[in-house]
């Protein structure tokens, strides 16, 4: 267990339940689903778009708390709710990655997290 380093940053919402922003171990990072909440908790309204955009800030500043960043992700699982937002959620998603490609999985749920529209989780490389 003393491998294992909780990552944990304030410019990201804190977990809203029992488990860690991020966990560092043997030279990656798991970054927990990050939703649209901003860091002082409080829920991004306005659709599709700003909930995304949020949801990659907050992903960008708990890698980053992490000595990682989107530049070093290996892989990620988006989770939308309607498939039907996907381009917007896509164009978004290339913006903030830029000509890094993680691999990835999108998949459309029935319900999320404080009934969320996009969570992004994903694995990188420290360091």
């Amino acid at each position: 267990m003393s491998d294992l380093k909780i990552v944990a940053t304030d410019q990201a919402p804190a977990a809203i339940g029992p488990y860690s922003q991020a966990i560092a171990a043997n030279g990656f990072v798991f970054a927990s689903g990050q939703i649209p909440l901003t860091a002082a908790g409080q829920l991004v309204e306005g659709g599709i778009e700003a909930q995304t955009r949020q949801v990659l800030a907050n992903l960008k500043a708990v890698l980053e708390a992490a000595g990682s960043g989107l530049d070093r992700v290996v892989k990620t699982t988006v989770f939308v709710q309607d498939l039907g937002d996907f381009a917007t959620v896509n164009s978004l998603y290339e913006a903030a990655f830029g000509a890094h490609k993680p691999a990835r999985s999108t998949v459309q749920v029935a319900r999320l997290p404080r009934d969320v529209l996009v969570e992004i989780e994903a694995v990188a490389l420290q360091g």
